[in-house]
């Protein structure tokens, strides 16, 4: 396996890069995402947020004394005009251990949708499932996705407004056949940022141009209306993921986790009345995660620390 070098010469870390690095580390910390020994296989589309993804875990993972291994995966779906020379050559320059995988799932997915319908879904799960075998075949335990804030809170909205739930993206996920935890450390990083950051390396993106093709996607409009809410409050996109994380079950109405029927036997009798109940709080039971607020832009995911570390526990057996 390839040696990772720090950077390039005469490279000076930037502002973004400094935050970037604090919340992914953050949330990594935060969710128990890596550990030592870990085996991480970071899937590097050619898009910003999986290059970004590929160079802050790795500075993450030098800082860390190098407990955990790290590599790129890279699936070629034999998409039209696919070229990925110049990510070979940038990855070289850096010494990067990675591999590109040629996968005919393009003409399955042009097969199987009709004309004008969304190719998201299907393309979704055939990656999935190659990646997922390319995992299990090389002694991947951990997966790390790319997706950020922005994707979390676009998925939220869009399973409310488009599938009847509530779900999101979470930051930490055992796969159905419990073989990887698919980890997404960037899920406290801004796209914008991810945006600045990608520029100042000057990454060689690589267009997905069977999603691009593809005008008034769902999620674009989503993405449009948390913009144009953010606008009048700059709030809405931190409290959403806020929200994400700060469920109250009892103002809910999801009869699997809070027995409705039942709440009549917890009644007391009404000559039992004094006065300590008129400062009783009915705003549900508190959550271990209550305490964690993100309330400004500027703030975020909690107050920036003086150094930036990432602390690995050791795996238990």
């Amino acid at each position: 396996m390839a040696t990772f070098i720090k950077s390039a010469p005469g490279y000076r870390m930037s502002r973004t890069e400094k935050k970037l690095l604090h919340y992914t580390g953050k949330a990594i910390a935060d969710y128990n995402m890596i550990q030592t020994g870990d085996r991480v296989m970071i899937c590097l589309s050619g898009g910003k947020d999986s290059y970004t993804l590929l160079f802050l875990l790795n500075k993450l993972r030098l800082r860390s004394g190098k407990k955990f291994t790290l590599a790129a995966y890279t699936l070629d779906q034999q998409q039209p005009g696919w070229d990925d020379s110049a990510m070979r050559a940038y990855l070289d320059q850096y010494d990067i251990d990675y591999t590109i995988e040629s996968r005919d799932t393009y003409s399955i997915v042009k097969e199987k949708v009709p004309e004008g319908k969304t190719t998201c879904s299907m393309c979704s799960r055939l990656r999935r499932g190659n990646i997922y075998r390319y995992a299990a075949e090389h002694g991947f335990n951990k997966i790390a996705l790319g997706h950020h804030r922005d994707d979390l809170i676009e998925s939220l909205l869009m399973s409310i407004l488009y599938s009847g739930e509530v779900r999101s993206m979470p930051p930490k996920l055992l796969t159905d056949n419990k073989r990887h935890i698919v980890i997404r450390p960037m899920a406290y990083c801004q796209e914008r940022d991810i945006i600045r950051y990608a520029q100042e390396r000057e990454f060689p993106i690589i267009p997905c141009r069977l999603c691009g093709s593809q005008e008034n996607l769902t999620r674009a409009r989503v993405k449009q209306m948390i913009s144009e809410l953010a606008e009048h409050n700059a709030h809405v996109p931190a409290n959403m993921l806020n929200a994400i994380g700060n469920l109250r079950i009892s103002q809910l109405m999801d009869k699997r986790y809070w027995d409705f029927k039942g709440l009549e036997e917890g009644l007391l009798p009404l000559d039992s009345y004094s006065d300590l109940d008129e400062n009783s709080d009915d705003s549900g039971p508190v959550l271990p995660w209550d305490e964690t607020t993100i309330t400004t832009e500027n703030s975020h995911c909690g107050p920036k620390p003086a150094a930036i570390k990432v602390a690995l526990p050791t795996t238990s057996n």
